[in-house]
């Protein structure tokens, strides 16, 4: 193995191990927000915002670490993002009201934005035809949000909710040091070009970005908004304790993060449209299914009244759910190999702004399921609402990318 091959091993191995943890506390909300929830007394939608508060910020400053990662090096980048939310993490602990946990959510949130620094620093390491693997496997951090929901119940249940974020500050604390002496500047001729502020800006308008921008918004958005909402959905709706849920809920949070390396090898060899083509369709069966409410019929017949009952049970709910999970991570991975495929000097700052729609997504969809659930008093409206964001992208992809469908 020459020093070459070497180094982007190292870099891709130590970047997906911060991402990972990264994920883990950018999601911590999903198994810590219920705790909060009780002590506080929060309705569904003030909990929805609650966990998607780090979400927010994490999204918006993507797009500036994209730039700032184009311009002065990934490493230098990712490592002060790290450094900087290890305090928020820590501070976590000594919140009692609502808008304290809301304003230091959105500090730690930050953490949330390393993909758009990561992803290009990984990329700038390979050549373009492993790159749609090598950006998979590093995508496959989203993993974070299952280490989440099999680390923070253990913490919660043995120690209280306190000893989360002081467990991972520690955590945070370790992998940005160890990330530092394993890793390396990117090449010279990843960074031979140095686009101007003006030039990084004027892409955000390129019609294609806002293609990839709007599937992204589904695959990614969707995966973080039912990530932070399916503990609460296994609590509310099947009566699970707090460990139960959590790890039934990772049957969705696990493949959704490390088959992304999956899908990227897929996009590799059949094309990013083929793939992302069929992760919709795979994605409309599955939300159609898992948005029927539990029902309650009482059919009158010819000979008296018929007692029927339609709805999934856990277990069922459960595998539509993996199947799900599967199908978004490797529509992760497939949307950013038109990324790669496309912008390949600019890959900062597009997905920058591509991880900035996908977090958006998820940003808004927790606060939208618990409005929906406040204002239905269905739980499966969570996944309605999925339901018709697939319709809609489907219908987007068969008009607007139609001509890609023969690459």
């Amino acid at each position: 193995m020459n020093s070459e091959v070497r180094k982007s091993v190292t870099v891709l191995t130590s970047s997906t191990i911060a991402f990972v943890i990264c994920f883990m506390i950018w999601m911590v909300f999903a198994v810590l927000g219920l705790p909060i929830k009780q002590q506080l007394h929060l309705n569904e939608t003030e909990f929805g915002l609650l966990t998607a508060m780090p979400v927010l910020s994490g999204s918006l400053i993507r797009v500036p670490l994209g730039i700032w990662a184009d311009r002065f090096g990934g490493r230098i980048v990712f490592f002060l993002l790290m450094l900087v939310c290890v305090p928020a993490v820590w501070l976590l602990e000594y919140a009692h009201t609502y808008s304290q946990f809301l304003w230091i959510a959105l500090w730690l949130g930050l953490v949330g934005g390393s993909f758009s620094v990561g992803t290009p620093y990984v990329a700038k390491w390979f050549r373009k035809e492993r790159q749609g693997l090598a950006m998979g496997i590093f995508g496959a951090g989203n993993a974070g949000a299952a280490l989440n929901k099999f680390l923070a119940p253990v913490l919660i249940t043995a120690y209280g909710w306190q000893a989360v974020p002081r467990v991972y500050a520690v955590i945070l604390l370790v992998i940005t040091l160890l990330f530092w002496f394993f890793s390396y500047p990117e090449p010279k001729l990843a960074n031979a070009k140095q686009p101007s502020l003006k030039a990084q800006l004027l892409l955000m308008k390129n019609p294609q970005v806002l293609k990839y921008s709007q599937l992204y918004s589904v695959v990614f958005g969707g995966y973080v908004g039912i990530s932070l909402w399916m503990v609460s959905y296994y609590v509310g709706e099947y009566h699970f304790a707090l460990t139960q849920a959590a790890l039934l809920a990772a049957c969705f949070s696990l493949p959704g993060g490390v088959l992304r390396a999956f899908g990227g090898w897929l996009s590799d060899k059949y094309g990013a449209y083929k793939v992302t083509w069929a992760v919709m369709w795979v994605c409309w069966i599955a939300f159609f299914l898992l948005s029927y409410p539990q029902t309650q019929m009482s059919i009158r017949t010819v000979s008296g009244h018929l007692d029927m009952h339609i709805g999934l049970n856990a277990t069922v709910f459960t595998i539509l759910l993996f199947v799900v999970g599967v199908a978004l991570a490797i529509g992760k991975a497939s949307v950013f190999k038109f990324i790669s495929d496309e912008f390949p000097e600019d890959m900062g700052t597009v997905s920058g702004v591509v991880g900035l729609a996908g977090g958006l997504g998820g940003f808004l969809l927790p606060i939208m399921f618990g409005v929906l659930v406040d204002w239905t008093g269905v739980r499966s409206s969570s996944f309605m609402l999925m339901f018709g964001t697939v319709c809609i992208s489907l219908i987007w992809m068969h008009f607007s990318l139609k001509n890609q469908k023969h690459q």
